[in-house]
């Protein structure tokens, strides 16, 4: 045999093997898949219906009990939220609204590349625009008004704890449908000071009610700062360290967000901070929660865990946002938690 029939009989070898071995990747997630879409005894009850994003009264979340309704943008009762759910037919990642306004972020493996991209939707979940994104969803939020959109995505890397992650955070008008594609284009104010830097990263926007004023995580040279940023100058300016994923409370009074307990590890506690004071109260989940939890109402945050003894699911909770109770299971097999 020739040199070059050698080279190509094993360069023909290495595509069969690869090909081969995409398509038992592939046949693998689609089992796995197929027996998470199968409905399990003992699971909540889902039927199949409708929900508009203007109904008063309920709780919207992603589903995660198996069966075919698993990932589909889901409601409770706000009243009931242990009681029977109603699954629309809308699937996502990730999923917030607020004032008649969402976004769902969809993420589609294949064999070579991942499929992710956001949906701005209407009161009904119809889709009114489609954004490509550059990597993983992780994180979205609606402003109070509806008006605005953010979504955060992993560029690279798998989480927080990675060495080598990237995060890229977006802000949408949906009035203008001007996108911000990052918030590294804003200037940084920190410590009183202009501030640039090659490593910063963005993530877990949580928007104020009058339409310009925001919270978010900002990280660089391994801290993590909560921010107060203008849409309109296009500003954020360091407030505290050790903040991640922010969310306001509906008085905007105050921050529920995660803290990393121990540097250099994936482990973090539930705090409320006090904008005006900057005092910080440890809640009382001691689970370590990796969520950007939600308000409920003034006194109550929820936020999702993995679900025991069962890998990729996870269950919403809830805890009082003074410190004081203990934490209480919300919705079984749940996440993405909106109150409409």
């Amino acid at each position: 045999m020739t040199p070059l029939r050698r080279r190509l009989l094993i360069l023909v070898t290495a595509v069969l093997l690869l090909a081969g071995l995409g398509t038992g990747v592939v046949l693998h997630a689609a089992a796995r898949a197929d027996r998470a879409n199968q409905p399990q005894a003992g699971g909540p009850a889902v039927t199949a219906g409708k929900l508009t994003l203007g109904q008063k009264g309920r709780l919207a979340f992603l589903n995660a009990a198996a069966g075919p309704h698993r990932t589909a943008v889901a409601s409770v009762p706000s009243a009931d939220p242990g009681g029977g759910r109603i699954a629309t037919s809308l699937k996502c990642a990730r999923f917030y609204a607020a004032a008649g306004t969402g976004v769902c972020l969809q993420s589609v493996t294949g064999v070579l590349k991942q499929s992710n991209r956001a949906l701005l939707l209407d009161a009904d979940l119809r889709t009114l625009r489609t954004f490509p994104l550059a990597g993983t969803p992780s994180r979205a939020r609606v402003s109070p008004s509806g008006r605005f959109v953010a979504w955060t995505v992993f560029v690279s890397g798998e989480s927080y704890s990675s060495a080598f992650f990237s995060t890229r955070t977006s802000i949408l008008d949906t009035r203008t449908m001007r996108l911000t594609p990052s918030l590294e284009t804003f200037s940084i104010v920190k410590d009183g000071k202009p501030y640039h830097a090659s490593d910063i990263n963005f993530w877990g926007v949580t928007f104020a009610s009058d339409d310009d004023t925001f919270y978010a995580t900002l990280n660089t040279a391994n801290q993590t700062y909560l921010v107060r940023g203008s849409l309109s100058r296009h500003t954020v300016t360091t407030l505290i360290q050790n903040v991640e994923c922010p969310s306001l409370s509906p008085d905007e009074t105050r921050v529920a967000f995660k803290k990393r307990v121990l540097s250099g590890t994936s482990l973090w506690h539930e705090y409320v901070l006090d904008l005006r004071t900057l005092k910080e109260t440890a809640l009382a989940e001691r689970h370590s929660v990796d969520d950007q939890a939600t308000w409920l109402d003034d006194r109550t945050v929820a936020y999702a865990l993995p679900t025991d003894g069962k890998v990729g699911s996870s269950d919403l909770w809830s805890v009082p946002a003074n410190g004081t109770g203990a934490p209480r299971l919300l919705i079984a097999g749940a996440s993405s938690p909106a109150p409409l």
